[in-house]
């Protein structure tokens, strides 16, 4: 899941840089999305162990890496995004699983495993939470017969009517898996290749956006939206979301994993280590796949969902996890730079 920084939330990471290590071992403190992990889960946790879970929320993986690298402590977990698993993994800030203490570890989808493989060759780092997919949302009142791909920003019988992500890793990524070329691609001509798409891109919209595409396409302002579809799905009533189609797109498809890691320096990770093993039970799972309306990365939950996700599993094959792209991110950046200001 994305959230955006803010700069209260850069003054919330200088005014609060760390927690006090003398924790009660009755406490769980978890570090993470808003509104990500049921509430009512907490609750069973609490009553089933007598552990109380506090909750801080981060707006972003950028203000969560900041908070910690700075000596922010006494979090027992923490949900980052794959290229932030991968980058606190390499920093060496997060522990080593001992899967001993997560029964529940066999539960969970072997494509979402080997998605992480390429940073944590033996899934010993981070373990699963959701994946989910970056879509493009479209109204087809307005938009018959979309294609399933980046192309409908070239069509301009929707100029000023779609957003893209205000979100330099989303739209580089899909506008170089569009063309062909690896997000990790050192080749500048192949950079420059992508951003000159975007630029095509930009001519037809209103606007790079990450904080309102929500509800400008809720409102109808909009008619095609670059978006994490679950943030779409909580302003749309059940009418609109009958018109409403969440593309995958074939082509440039970008998707996240969330995982729980465990900071070296948890003060308390034998609870750390038994949330992690209650979420992944199938009875748990349920909860969170229906609360989120993705597809379930428990396999042996789905047998107990009732509740239809936005899409399948399936559609997620060919989807590229965002990577940490520390030797090209400054070449990125610049070309971005200059997208915005063209």
């Amino acid at each position: 899941m994305k959230k955006f920084l803010t700069l209260l939330s850069f003054i919330f990471i200088l005014f609060s840089c760390g927690k006090n290590d003398s924790k009660n071992s009755n406490t769980l403190y978890i570090y993470g999305w808003a509104d990500y992990i049921p509430t009512e889960l907490y609750e069973k946790f609490e009553k089933e162990t007598g552990i109380k879970v506090i909750e801080d929320i981060y707006s972003s993986n950028e203000e969560m890496f900041a908070k910690i690298k700075a000596g922010g402590t006494g979090y027992d977990i923490l949900t980052p995004s794959t290229d932030f698993a991968e980058i606190l993994m390499n920093e060496n800030m997060i522990e080593k699983l001992d899967k001993t203490k997560l029964p529940s570890f066999k539960n969970i989808d072997s494509l979402v495993l080997e998605k992480l493989q390429y940073f944590d060759k033996n899934n010993e780092y981070a373990f699963p939470y959701v994946m989910g997919a970056t879509t493009i949302a479209v109204n087809t009142e307005y938009v018959k017969n979309p294609p399933l791909d980046f192309s409908i920003y070239n069509n301009p019988e929707y100029k000023g009517k779609m957003t893209l992500l205000d979100d330099m890793r989303e739209v580089m990524t899909s506008a170089l898996g569009t063309l062909g070329y690896p997000q990790t691609t050192n080749d500048e001509t192949a950079i420059k290749e992508a951003s000159q798409l975007i630029k095509q891109w930009k001519k037809n919209i209103s606007k790079f956006d990450s904080e309102a595409f929500a509800k400008g396409f809720a409102s109808g302002d909009f008619w095609v939206v670059h978006c994490y579809p679950e943030n779409v799905l909580s302003e749309l009533t059940s009418e609109q979301l009958e018109k409403t189609k969440f593309i995958i797109p074939q082509k440039g498809g970008t998707a996240y994993i969330d995982s729980f890691v465990i900071p070296k320096t948890a003060p308390n990770k034998e609870a750390a280590y038994k949330f992690l093993d209650f979420i992944h039970r199938p009875e748990n799972y349920k909860v969170v796949a229906e609360y989120l309306r993705l597809p379930s990365i428990n396999v042996p939950a789905r047998q107990l969902i009732s509740v239809q996700p936005i899409y399948e599993m399936e559609e997620l094959e060919n989807t590229v996890i965002l990577k940490d792209i520390k030797n090209t991110l400054d070449i990125q950046n610049r070309y971005w730079q200059e997208i915005l200001i063209d």
